[in-house]
């Protein structure tokens, strides 16, 4: 039996990939976190592991020996103050190239970058053109360049997932769906922006598919993932609010802008605020990625837009519904 190594596998994008795996492969699997799995019966095939821990890390693998590797496992908010704060990302990756040096059984590894390599709005040129705009994209770009600077034997490829969304997932995208289900979403104005996203069971089709592509299209390659027809917001929002019986006002931009000025004063002072200026900006932002490179590779994206919706708005409901029935408990 062939055997696949996903680090990360307890975070958003890890947990729907091991339920993947195990429902539709018969490779054996080791997941690696440093958190329990989301799902209980995925703690068989999980070891807490810290990608810092380069001893732990090494052991875990050569025990292992793994013929493929999925590697997720990364810090992904926008809350550290220093470059270092992101060491999983920079450490971690230099810790996971060092142990698969030795396993000569290895066929494949993906490696997990970010979009924010580059700023929202800005189109790269070539892979080898950054522009991140946080310190968790700085992170990112060495994250790229470490690797491509190893340049290891074994095919390799990195992929950049754009806005990932489905059942698990968490910040920020599920408070986009939480905002409108509660009533507290407006449009703004008459502006709409456009954005590529992708749906969780699209992007894992996407990553199996560069796992099983032919060597040379896939080799030190970089790739975006994410659904292939860019998202017009306002029409997304009001699909999410189509199934909860809302109808969505709109409300002149300007107070937006006096929201996210409240928000960047309030997060001075330690206290969350849903609208920043930040945040205001992203959301205004075109940030359409070229998908075609991908799209040769994994032509048929399994599931639509308003499909996914609806399955991850059922699925917000049975969370919501066994927290209630936990809290009468």
């Amino acid at each position: 039996m062939e055997k696949i190594l996903v680090t990360g596998g307890s975070g958003f994008i890890g947990t729907n990939l091991i339920e993947y795996l195990t429902n539709n492969t018969q490779l054996d699997i080791l997941s690696i976190d440093i958190v329990n799995p989301k799902i209980k019966r995925h703690e068989k095939f999980w070891k807490r592991v810290d990608l810092t821990n380069r001893p732990m890390l090494s052991k875990t693998i050569q025990d292992f020996q793994p013929d493929y590797v999925i590697h997720l496992g990364a810090r992904t908010d926008l809350r550290g103050e220093k470059i270092s704060d992101y060491n999983a990302n920079i450490q971690g990756v230099s810790n996971l190239l060092d142990a698969l040096e030795s396993i000569p059984t290895l066929k494949r590894a993906i490696f997990t970058s970010s979009m924010y390599v580059c700023e929202p709005g800005y189109m790269p040129k070539n892979s080898e053109d950054y522009a991140p705009h946080t310190l968790y994209g700085e992170s990112k770009v060495e994250t790229e360049k470490i690797i491509k600077s190893r340049n290891p034997q074994y095919t390799w490829s990195i992929i950049r997932p754009t806005s990932i969304w489905g059942p698990w997932f968490g910040e920020p995208y599920d408070k986009f769906f939480r905002i409108v289900l509660n009533h507290m979403y407006f449009h703004m104005g008459k502006r709409a922006c456009k954005k590529t996203y992708g749906y969780i069971d699209n992007f894992i089709y996407q990553v199996m598919s560069i796992l099983q592509a032919p060597q040379e299209q896939v080799a030190k390659e970089v790739f975006y993932l994410g659904d292939y027809i860019p998202y017009d917001i306002t029409e997304w929002a009001n699909e999410i609010a189509h199934y909860a019986h809302i109808k969505i006002s709109h409300v002149p931009f300007f107070c937006f802008v006096i929201m996210g000025w409240f928000g960047d004063f309030l997060k001075k002072i330690g206290i969350t605020f849903p609208m920043t200026s930040f945040r205001l900006h992203n959301m205004t932002t075109n940030n359409v990625h070229n998908l075609d490179k991908i799209k040769t590779i994994a032509p048929n994206l399994p599931v639509e837009r308003i499909k996914g919706t609806e399955i991850t708005i059922n699925w917000i409901k049975n969370v919501e519904n066994k927290l209630h029935t936990n809290k009468r408990r």
